[in-house]
């Protein structure tokens, strides 16, 4: 099963490249008419080189700082030259795809540019358009101005609309993984209490028997012991886990632009992921006796939970993890596949000991769909993939819908 992200990524990519390439063709096609069409005198050729070079700035992917300056430049002082000259062009049409070309070199500049580079290079690239009219009669110039300067205004709000998009799609993973490593470091409180609880028992257990005069075998104090060096290292495993993820938050920014979020927690309406209101109050880790409530209270449409045999018992964020990504796709369905009629949720061992989760429903996507943040799947992702495992999810091949995660175990007890 593929991944929808990674699709649709393709998908914009390959459809950037049709259009480029489409922009391209119809733009020589122009300029090759309009060299067979006009005089051959060394001002028309002049202005189809300008034209033309305006025409790969507007399609170019590498550089494109570059040949926005030197389009700016030559065009403008082309255009100053020849209004000095007193040599009106208007004979050559190909002055039009130079326009078109600049007004989208002026759209990718505001939309992709460096901040600190930005206003420099739109003023020239504006400035360079507004003044093109130059080049033809004193009042060509004044009737030209006025349009080609709403046309400049036109690109640069596209560009800056454009740029808000990709500014709030930024916050919004930005704010969606904070969210989530939150979420990561509420769950190492509990996974490092359970763990040490656990410890403390086996201590206390210890000193009782010691206490209490009961001679105690070597097999006894030996299984003692191991229970609490299991229990240690299990506790250490799992903050060394977790600590590590909220330690790599800091660099996530600088090393992925378009890293993967999580969805802002809202109470499901089985209300199975209660958390306290102060900073010292803790919520329950979901584990599988909680997946179970979760499952049987998703009755619209009923869902099934089927457990494998020999899953044995898990560690706590790999429990924690599976809860989350089934409560995250049982979300999903209620909200995007109203005419789902059941929903299969399976827990399952592999045959390397890693433990698959998924979550599949028979909905075609009809009925309802209630709006969503879109970073749900993207933050389970990178939960997942913190735990060195993968989480895919895209439809399935009878029809409906599939979300899989795949989670290796380490040191985990089996049944």
């Amino acid at each position: 099963m593929k991944d929808p992200g990674a699709r649709l990524d393709r998908i914009h990519s390959v459809g950037g490249c049709l259009a480029r390439a489409s922009y391209g063709a119809f733009a020589g096609l122009y300029l090759l008419a309009c060299l067979i069409s006009t005089p051959k005198n060394a001002v028309d050729l002049w202005t189809i080189l300008l034209a033309a070079v305006a025409s790969i700035g507007a399609i170019i992917v590498r550089r494109p700082l570059a040949w926005a300056a030197a389009t700016a430049l030559l065009s403008g002082l082309s255009t100053l030259f020849l209004a000095a000259a007193v040599h009106p062009d208007l004979g050559n049409p190909s002055v039009f795809a130079e326009i078109g070309g600049m007004l989208i070199i002026i759209g990718r500049v505001v939309w992709k540019a460096p901040r600190d580079r930005l206003v420099a290079v739109a003023l020239v690239l504006g400035a360079a358009v507004l003044i093109l009219p130059l080049r033809w009669t004193l009042i060509s110039a004044v009737l030209f101005t006025a349009p080609l300067g709403i046309c400049v205004a036109l690109a640069l709000g596209a560009g800056l609309y454009l740029r808000a998009v990709d500014s709030r799609r930024s916050r919004s993973l930005s704010a969606a993984r904070r969210d989530e490593r939150l979420e990561l470091a509420r769950d190492l409180h509990d996974f490092v209490a359970h763990h040490v609880t656990g410890i403390v028992v086996q201590a206390q257990a210890a000193r009782f028997a010691a206490q209490s005069g009961s001679a105690q075998t070597p097999d006894q104090l030996d299984t003692m012991f191991a229970g609490i060096e299991q229990a240690g290292t299990e506790a250490l495993t799992s903050m060394r886990r977790m600590v590590g993820l909220l330690r790599d938050a800091q660099y996530a920014d600088a090393r992925d632009g378009d890293a993967r979020g999580g969805q802002a927690r809202a109470a499901d309406s089985s209300g199975h992921a209660a958390r306290g209101d102060g900073g010292s109050s803790t919520r329950p880790v979901g584990d599988l006796a909680q997946l179970r409530q979760l499952v049987d209270g998703f009755t619209h449409p009923p869902a099934t939970l089927t457990l494998a045999p020999d899953l044995g018992t898990l560690p706590p964020e790999v429990a924690t993890s599976v809860h989350r990504v089934v409560q995250e796709a049982l979300t999903n369905v209620r909200k995007h596949a109203a005419d789902a009629t059941a929903v299969r949720v399976t827990v399952a061992r592999l045959g390397d000991g890693s433990v698959e989760a998924a979550v599949r429903d028979d909905g075609q996507g009809r009925g309802r769909r209630l709006p969503s943040g879109g970073f749900g799947l993207s933050g389970l992702a990178e939960r997942v993939d913190a735990l060195g495992g993968r989480l895919l999810a895209g439809p399935r091949p009878e029809g409906g819908w599939e979300v899989l995660a795949v989670v290796p175990v380490h040191g985990a007890r089996r049944a």
